[in-house]
């Protein structure tokens, strides 16, 4: 199958699982993981009609959007301190905010830029010591203390499940971040708008939908495996 076909049965795919949960199909947006794949790749897909595109390594992000700068790029993966100035001038979403160091590197980066960049606070909502992530305790303090971070905007949150068959499981992990979004709500604010929940990928997004995902991160069901 071809790029834009295989884009349009995970986006059939989506919309089949949004009506499911009751919710419209405009309030998932899919982000296209374009990572260790071609510029050509995410070229093709955007033809397609796909607009927003994640990408894990700040090397691949920062020449990607150089080939396409039209499209909205997502930094997804983890990302290192001394690599957040080569993204800031044009990053859409940072996904991955996991510490309070790199959010203060960020805002740093922001203001020499003349930016607000929006970003997620990520959860590790598997509690796996190889994933990074705040605890909830550790992420409300940080929104609680957000005006000290004046040059980005907290749009919501984002996780990732365990690596299991286990459903139940993964279902659990994902109910935990939307809880997680619904008890920051209260804390709304200019800098603080939990509306996004970026949690899915290709192999559980249809559990991540029933549990209020507005954002899917889906790489090899488009661009298949490497």
């Amino acid at each position: 199958m071809s790029i834009a076909s295989q884009l349009a049965l995970v986006q059939s795919e989506i919309a089949a699982a949004t009506v499911a949960a009751g919710r419209p199909v405009a309030s998932v947006r899919l982000i296209a993981v374009s990572k260790t794949r071609p510029v050509e790749d995410a070229r093709q897909a955007m033809q397609a009609g796909q607009v927003d595109f994640g990408e894990n390594r700040v090397q691949e992000l920062v020449e990607k959007h150089a080939a396409l700068p039209e499209a909205q790029w997502h930094m997804i993966g983890s990302l290192q301190r001394n690599k957040v100035r080569a993204i800031i001038p044009f990053v859409h979403l940072i996904h991955s905010i996991d510490s309070e160091r790199l959010l203060q590197e960020v805002d740093r980066q922001a203001g020499l830029h003349g930016r607000r960049v929006d970003c997620l606070l990520q959860i590790n909502i598997s509690d796996e010591d190889q994933k990074g992530g705040f605890q909830e305790v550790e992420a409300e303090a940080i929104l609680k203390r957000i005006s000290d971070f004046p040059h980005v905007r907290i749009c919501g949150l984002m996780g990732m499940a365990a690596f299991t068959d286990d459903q139940v499981l993964i279902r659990n992990q994902f109910a935990r971040l939307r809880k997680a979004s619904e008890q920051f709500k209260a804390l709304t604010c200019d800098q603080i708008q939990m509306q996004e929940l970026s949690m899915g990928m290709s192999g559980d997004f249809e559990i991540a939908i029933a549990e209020g995902a507005t954002m899917v991160r889906v790489g090899s069901s488009i661009f298949g495996h490497r």
